[in-house]
């Protein structure tokens, strides 16, 4: 099989890619990436070593239709995998545009691009385009639950969703899309809130926590996450959608006190700051279709992976330093957002 993966120099993106190229050995794999401020070719030195005969990187934007319908038809590709978005929600409140151009229009090309040589896409989405639950409710949201974004970068994912599946219905493109849960692991942009803990902990600099600090997210390893999506690719069902979750909730006060306690760093560390707008409440996905339907099952204990998480970072100070240096969200502007200043960025 020859895969195209779309934003794979991304945090899922490139974990996918390397769970792919060592699986299937005899399959060949394409990454294009623009490299915008989160994606991180150093993520994949490794694969790129590796696997220098079966894997190929391309500096390109989803919204280049031409270069994608050639590459398509070069590398004779039999699945393009999009994980390519923005999907940062505080950036998202101060140039909502971007996320639209990038997630929605820039999509719509690559949705042309597969239309125009009949191939399958699989697109990679979020569980915030269900919208939030309260903190003590017993719903989740399964595939039918009504879409219900709350903030400009859910709005763009839940519209790509839309996009996607119009494509099925109208021009019988062959399309699945799956909807996770909160991913953790190795490789994560250190603005994310796993990653930002961490390594400021390890900085013995602020933990900042939103006001709504008990807010509950859903917590899914990127390994689990890879899995899953290669059941899809390879039996479900064409036009479907499929839930991503693991059941595994933790409130952002509870994920600060498990990195503090696993560092041995105090919790003086954690500063409270203003809410986001928009902030979600919780969400909580209903699994049962993909477990039911295709076998799977999270296999990550929550406890051996934030630990196994926290350890890659203490490892790895380089891959997060140089990237805490290069970009202009740190975490000393995390409140630009909720004051919706943009002076500094």
């Amino acid at each position: 099989m020859n895969l195209l993966v779309t934003g794979g120099a991304g945090f899922i993106g490139s974990n996918f890619i390397r769970y792919w190229l060592k699986k299937y050995n005899s399959d060949n794999l394409v990454n294009l990436d623009s490299l915008t401020y989160a994606a991180n070719l150093a993520s994949l030195q490794d694969v790129a070593a590796k696997f220098a005969n079966r894997y190929s990187f391309i500096k390109a934007n989803i919204s280049e239709r031409e270069l994608i319908i050639d590459l398509i038809q070069k590398e004779n590709i039999d699945i393009v995998v999009n994980f390519a978005a923005e999907s940062h929600n505080s950036r998202a409140i101060i140039n909502p545009a971007i996320f639209f151009e990038s997630n929605v229009l820039a999509s719509q090309q690559l949705l042309e691009a597969c239309k125009q040589t009949n191939t399958r896409i699989h697109h990679v989405s979020t569980c915030e385009v269900y919208g939030d639950l309260e903190l003590d409710s017993p719903d989740s949201f399964a595939e039918d639950y009504p879409y219900k974004p709350n903030t400009p970068y859910n709005a763009s994912k839940a519209s790509t969703d839309l996009l996607v599946n119009s494509y099925f219905k109208t021009f019988g493109l062959k399309t699945t899309i799956s909807i996770c849960s909160n991913n953790y692991g190795p490789f994560q942009h250190p603005e994310k809130l796993i990653p930002l803990f961490i390594t400021n902990a390890l900085e013995n600099k602020p933990l900042p926590l939103y006001k709504s600090s008990q807010n509950k997210r859903e917590w899914l390893h990127v390994e689990d996450h890879c899995r899953a999506i290669d059941l899809i690719i390879k039996k479900g069902n064409i036009g479907e959608k499929y839930n991503i979750g693991s059941a595994i909730e933790k409130s952002v006060e509870e994920i600060s006190n498990i990195i503090l306690k696993s560092l041995a760093k105090p919790k003086s560390l954690k500063t409270y700051v203003t809410d986001r707008p928009g902030h979600d409440k919780r969400y909580l996905l209903n699994s049962n279709k993909i477990k039911e339907k295709l076998g799977w099952q999270a296999e990550v204990k929550f406890e051996k992976g934030i630990q196994e998480t926290i350890q890659w970072y203490i490892d790895n100070p380089q891959w997060w330093q140089t990237l805490k240096r290069k970009t202009i969200f740190q975490e000393d502007n995390w409140q630009i957002a909720t004051n919706l200043k943009t002076s500094r960025l």
